[in-house]
């Protein structure tokens, strides 16, 4: 689904690129150094299209640099249409290109708006309340941390730091910590950042789909069973459907990664020997499951993996196209709640308009 959504952004662009010449082409200053002759206006049109094209791929990589030529597009074409009615509705046209420059001005709010929601990251509290006699938990989750996309392994300290203070019983890890362009050197840094956590019970990890890596160990530096080394270096508890016993109170599953396919466990399987009175949690990368997991009876399901939808109005497609149950939020399907965080980062695309970067804190809390 990625490639197709990466090359139609890449396409979108590109044609997009020919309506911003027409559109430049219509500001005074490009028709009075045209004198008012339509293949000079476009000639002169190409070069602020060509300076913005540049400018953007300088800042930005190709991807992100077509998000953005694309947000502007379509944002031009509404302010044209808005423009057009405006114009009709007074009974003559404006003498100045209005359209265009609030084109300009919206898309540069807009898209600051979504590096800072994807850059900057929140805190998002759940809680939820159980009729079985637990006691309480304190949770802290993030998922789709990407190291080396928004932040580096060094600077995912500040992040760990902001985890700490929230007082953890547990931190869970539920996928995509890495991916293939997470270099050796930001990995070990970040690892290192989870080392310093304190919690009660200890830091739990999950494997997303990116983390083992899709290309082989030769294109990143190191391999799947690196990083769990690594992970378990500093105190990590790595859980491949595994399932470990919190205080005789809680049970924490460890899935793995919907990609593994055949290779993984099934809900039943790891539910089979559970206490029902017993709270049990599942960390799963891709909330997919649902059925499976309220039919197990689980308490909790805590996922990644969407970031959250990303980019609107695109942010609900992976649950139209039937790929997630859910994009983000919280649910509740007969005894069992799912949390869906959108995730403490960025894979490839750097801006996000359809929610924003974040960590969870869940409270657990005996009725």
């Amino acid at each position: 689904m990625w490639i197709l959504i990466i090359g139609g952004l890449v396409l979108g662009a590109f044609l997009g690129i020919f309506y911003l010449i027409s559109r430049f082409a219509r500001f005074f200053i490009i028709r009075r150094a045209a004198k008012d002759r339509r293949i000079y206006r476009y000639l002169i049109g190409m070069v602020p299209a060509a300076v913005l094209v540049l400018g953007l791929r300088t800042v930005f990589d190709t991807i992100n640099a077509a998000i953005c030529i694309l947000h502007l597009t379509v944002i031009w074409i509404l302010c044209d249409i808005v423009s057009r009615i405006a114009e009709k509705k007074r009974g003559e046209r404006f003498k100045k290109y209005y359209a265009g420059i609030f084109a300009l001005g919206i898309t540069a709010v807009y898209l600051t708006c979504g590096w800072y929601l994807a850059h900057h990251v929140w805190r998002t509290l759940y809680t939820l309340e159980t009729e079985k006699q637990v006691g309480t938990l304190r949770i802290v989750q993030f998922a789709d941390s990407h190291i080396g996309s928004t932040f580096d392994g060094e600077g995912f300290q500040k992040h760990v730091d902001a985890m700490q203070a929230e007082n953890p019983d547990i931190v869970v890890i539920t996928g995509d910590y890495v991916d293939d362009d997470t270099s050796r050197e930001d990995m070990e840094a970040a690892c290192a950042a989870l080392g310093t956590l304190e919690t009660t019970y200890g830091v739990y990890y999950a494997f997303g789909n990116h983390d083992k890596g899709y290309y082989g160990p030769g294109y990143r530096g190191y391999s799947g069973a690196d990083l769990i080394a690594e992970l378990e270096k500093n105190h990590v508890t790595v859980l491949q459907d595994e399932t470990v016993l919190l205080d005789n109170r809680f049970y924490l599953i460890g899935r793995q990664d919907r990609s593994e396919g055949a290779g993984r466990a099934s809900m039943d399987v790891l539910t089979a020997q559970l206490d029902p009175e017993k709270y049990s949690i599942v960390l799963d990368h891709q909330p997919y499951e649902y059925d499976a997991q309220a039919a197990a009876e689980v308490d909790l399901v805590l996922s990644g993996h969407t970031h959250g939808g990303q980019l609107f109005p695109f942010h609900r497609m992976g649950q139209w196209m039937g790929l997630d149950a859910m994009i983000y939020g919280m649910e509740q399907r007969g005894n069992t709640s799912f949390i869906v965080t959108s995730g403490i980062s960025d894979w490839i695309i750097q801006f996000k308009t359809g929610c924003k970067s974040e960590y969870v804190v869940v409270d657990i809390i005996s009725q």
